[in-house]
């Protein structure tokens, strides 16, 4: 499948746009804290752009709860028409992509797995040093 260019850079430039807007001028207590938008997909003919959000819980390491994700979910819908007005104005479109929102679930999944292979025994193994510069005993 071909990777378009112009797609690539307008999901890394509308993520920039909401992540500062999220900093700087979004003022809904629900979006206060360590929300953030972490990745953006924008499909081939522009006129949808998913936003994948991170949702840390109110206690510190935790992921977020169900309650949770719904407002922050809800938040950004509210404010769903200021971002879109922002991106066009900013990136100066013709077309503003509609945007979706979900919520980034890859850290909850990692910290899944990881407790999977930790039940399992499994660590991570580090290469031995003769590994790593290539000498290896043939003999062996």
């Amino acid at each position: 499948m071909k990777k378009s260019y112009r797609k690539d850079r307008m999901a890394e430039e509308i993520r920039r746009i909401v992540s500062e807007l999220l900093l700087r001028e979004l003022k809904d207590p629900r979006l206060s804290g360590l929300v953030a938008v972490s990745d953006v997909d924008v499909t081939n003919d522009g006129s949808y752009a998913t936003l994948y959000v991170t949702a840390p819980g109110r206690v510190v390491g935790e992921p977020a709860g169900e309650e949770e994700k719904k407002d922050i979910l809800s938040a950004f819908g509210s404010a769903k028409g200021f971002l879109r007005k922002e991106i066009g104005t900013r990136l100066q479109l013709r077309h503003t992509p509609d945007l979706i929102f979900k919520i980034d679930t890859s850290q909850e999944y990692g910290r899944h797995m990881e407790e999977i292979f930790s039940s399992l025994g499994i660590t991570s193994q580090q290469p031995d040093a003769e590994a790593e510069s290539g000498k290896f005993d043939e003999n062996e």
